[in-house]
């Protein structure tokens, strides 16, 4: 790992007092010009005893606004402490779990999966207006039918069209053929440009695309196309249970990863990362944020500093070790879920690097469902319910859904 150290609670409260002292302190600095200051302190007390332990709080209350891309050069010196940090996670998250190398991305923190996923759809759209004079008519997503609905959001706001792909059983993810059927209909239609979504562990079900059988399929047919990887719910989880993956900067056809720290890492929620390879974000570059130093190439615009310096926190308190050992530990859960649903006979899907088991409506109850707080694919008319292996559903909470779900399995023979 170049990036990603270990940090004692120590070394961390002291890295991150040194960023906000790079800061602007409102208290003693002159900016009269700044739309911004600290939190109000009728409700947000700066004086709290307990702040001086608490290096997020601290920064939430100090209130440093992170808009732009740090990476890309100029920015708002008033925050650049904490935007340094903010640069340090892109680098450790790009480099050390995506196998990009110094230099050669770019990135930033942004409000989750959604924002990410139509920030690259975006400079995808405005990459091929502005470089291959296309038209919105010539440009077209596709995925997988089991893609996030962020996607029809993208396709909705930027007024392009998206075509989803047909998952194939067992196991549950877009073949060669069905993409090549797929492209066909997209090409009658006139589509010229394709922005390509792979899946690192889709929502309901974990599975995982191959780019492989989409860039087959593209090349095939001379197709041009840029490629961005949704790891939203995988990208902390999936390059440490498969390592041999190939839904990394690595493999030269991919151009983006969307991350959401406010799932596997524990963030606070509003919290996600967009990483790209350089040279693409000036095709969402918004000149007209003239004000801003180093103008605006985010879809979000203002953002909250703190988001930066909490995921850093959680990964420099972990380390990469620790890392792979949470992972490691959730995997074992997640095998000993299955063992249990196949002694009982229970139909569920599972890709075998993913810690999400999804079962068959038809083989639980609508009262387990309730009990154990299960998650349909479909709340209007539901096919299958989702277990999410979390740090805290423990073999103990297992244990009691299976139990319930032997007793139905019972009920029902008997009766």
């Amino acid at each position: 790992m170049k990036h990603w150290k270990k940090l004692s609670q120590a070394q961390i409260k002291d890295r991150i007092q040194v960023a906000l002292e790079n800061n602007i302190d409102y208290n003693s600095t002159a900016a009269l010009g700044i739309p911004a200051s600290y939190l109000d302190p009728k409700v947000f007390n700066q004086d709290a005893s307990f702040l001086g332990d608490a290096p997020f709080i601290t920064t939430m209350v100090r209130n440093p606004n992170h808009i732009g891309c740090h990476t890309l050069g100029d920015s708002e010196s008033y925050f650049a402490g904490t935007q340094e940090i903010e640069r340090e996670l892109i680098d450790i998250c790009a480099i050390d779990i995506f196998n990009s190398t110094e230099g050669h991305h770019d990135g930033y923190v942004a409000s989750g999966g959604t924002e990410a996923n139509m920030q690259a759809i975006w400079i995808y759209r405005n990459y091929y207006l502005q470089k291959n004079n296309a038209e919105h008519k010539d440009i077209c997503i596709i995925c997988s039918e089991d893609s996030h609905y962020s996607m029809d959001k993208a396709a909705n706001v930027l007024s392009i069209d998206i075509y989803k792909v047909p998952i194939v059983d067992p196991t549950r993810i877009p073949n060669k053929h069905s993409i090549l059927q797929k492209l066909s209909e997209a090409q009658q239609d006139g589509k010229k440009y394709f922005i390509v979504i792979c899946n690192m562990m889709t929502t309901m079900f974990g599975s995982v695309d191959q780019p492989e059988h989409y860039i087959e399929a593209l090349n095939e047919n001379n197709l041009e196309f840029k490629m961005h990887v949704d790891g939203a719910y995988g990208g902390f989880y999936y390059p440490f249970a498969n390592e041999e993956n190939s839904l990394n900067f690595a493999n030269s056809n991919i151009s983006s990863i969307t991350i959401d720290a406010h799932k596997m890492a524990q963030a606070p929620y509003g919290t996600g990362l967009f990483l790209i390879r350089k040279g693409y974000m000036q095709y969402a570059k918004t000149q007209e944020a003239s004000y801003v130093k180093g103008e605006d190439s985010t879809l979000i615009g203002s953002r909250s500093g703190a988001n930066a310096v909490a995921v850093w926190m959680i990964l420099s308190k972990n380390g990469p070790y620790e890392w792979h050992e949470k992972v490691f530990i959730l995997q074992k859960r997640t095998q000993w879920l299955c063992k249990q649903l196949q002694l009982i006979g229970a139909s569920y899907y599972r890709n075998e690097h993913s810690n999400i088991v999804t079962i068959a409506a038809s083989d639980i109850s609508q009262e387990t469902v309730n009990t154990y707080g299960l998650v349909p694919d479909d709340h209007h008319s539901p096919k299958w319910y989702k277990v999410v292996i979390m740090d805290h559903v423990t073999i103990e909470k297992l244990s009691d859904l299976i139990e319930t779900m032997k007793q139905e399995v019972l009920e029902k023979n008997l009766g």
